[in-house]
């Protein structure tokens, strides 16, 4: 079976229909990520996100369903209350490129008419542009002061540490576009960098992910350590939803086809942050390949410090790239 984007989104809106037979809760369904796109295959595996929007609060907030080996259905359930004031959601960085362009798989009570009003309405204005940004930046900023006094040591500690990253470099992306995608993550930062006129803070990201000097080989020998304690944390019980099992060929398909492209280090983001999610579920002796990596990439140990500290510098470039933009508009 040939599969393309036009057989996705058939599936999706499949899907949707099929729950709203089934749910007589569910208010609206809308496909969003990267089947929005033209081209939303990387290693010949994409995923299909669909919102489900639900009446009450959902039990479950996110499911992975399997279709293929490289293909799998990712379902966020939203409650209808976080869609009440559509207004704020112009500037909510997360929500509001969301449902700026979503393709519409379901709906009821005139939803997307009532929401996307709101939401669209002086979304691209500067005042509510930067708005979405400094959200990111403060959140990024907050999360690295409490790095200082962390107590947290091992996954923990990295996890919060990639949090305050991501944050800061989507407060960059917010600033011409959507949310990062999570596998296209540093090809996606360096164009919008670029875009906002600060084209260094790519190579600083990919520094604050200990990459700027690793070569292909080693990165292939990070891709098959990486493989097995995502193989192990997924099959336990209560994992993140980002290493399920159906993500697996999600995500290594991806790496396989990045370190045989230019941009080798491209995989750094998405290998580092799950393979960390996994390593934060297995026993410490189960983790040895995971701290070895970490210890390669300066995200273990004495280095580790300098990484925390570039985050400060990075963080201090986008505040005030925010802060000129602001000026420059009278804002």
């Amino acid at each position: 079976m040939r599969i393309t984007r036009e057989t996705l989104i058939r599936i999706a809106k499949e899907t949707a229909q099929k729950r709203a037979l089934s749910d007589p809760g569910l208010v609206a369904a809308y496909l969003t990520g990267s089947l929005r796109t033209e081209n939303p295959f990387l290693g010949n595996s994409t995923d299909i996100d669909i919102v489900f929007v639900h009446a009450a609060q959902p039990k479950v907030r996110r499911e992975i369903l399997p279709l293929t080996p490289e293909i799998h259905l990712d379902i966020t359930h939203n409650p209808r209350s976080e869609y009440d004031k559509p207004k704020e959601l112009r500037i909510h960085p997360w929500l509001g490129p969301e449902l700026y362009d979503p393709l519409p798989l379901y709906g009821t009570q005139h939803f997307f008419e009532f929401v996307q009003a709101g939401v669209r309405a002086e979304y691209k204005e500067p005042v509510n542009v930067l708005a979405r940004t400094r959200q990111n930046a403060e959140h990024a900023r907050q999360i690295w002061s409490g790095l200082q006094l962390s107590q947290e040591t091992g996954p923990a500690l990295l996890i919060s540490y990639l949090k305050s990253v991501n944050h800061a470099a989507n407060a960059v992306a917010l600033l011409t576009g959507a949310p990062l995608a999570e596998r296209r993550f540093l090809l996606q930062f360096q164009e919008r960098a670029g875009a906002a006129g600060a084209p260094g803070l790519a190579a600083g990201l990919l520094g604050l992910l200990g990459g700027a000097h690793l070569g292909a080989a080693t990165l292939g020998e990070f891709i098959k350590d990486w493989e097995k304690d995502f193989v192990d944390a997924a099959s336990r019980n209560r994992v993140h939803p980002s290493i399920a099992a159906p993500r697996l060929g999600y995500y290594k398909r991806s790496f396989e086809a990045m370190l045989a492209g230019e941009s080798p280090q491209s995989i750094l983001w998405a290998l580092v942050h799950t393979w960390t999610l996994s390593a934060a579920v297995l026993p410490p002796t189960h983790a040895a390949k995971w701290r070895a990596a970490c210890e390669t990439l300066g995200l273990a140990g004495e280095a580790f410090t300098e990484r925390i500290e570039g985050l400060d510098r990075f963080l201090d470039t986008i505040e005030e790239l925010l802060e000129n933009m602001a000026a420059s508009q009278g804002l």
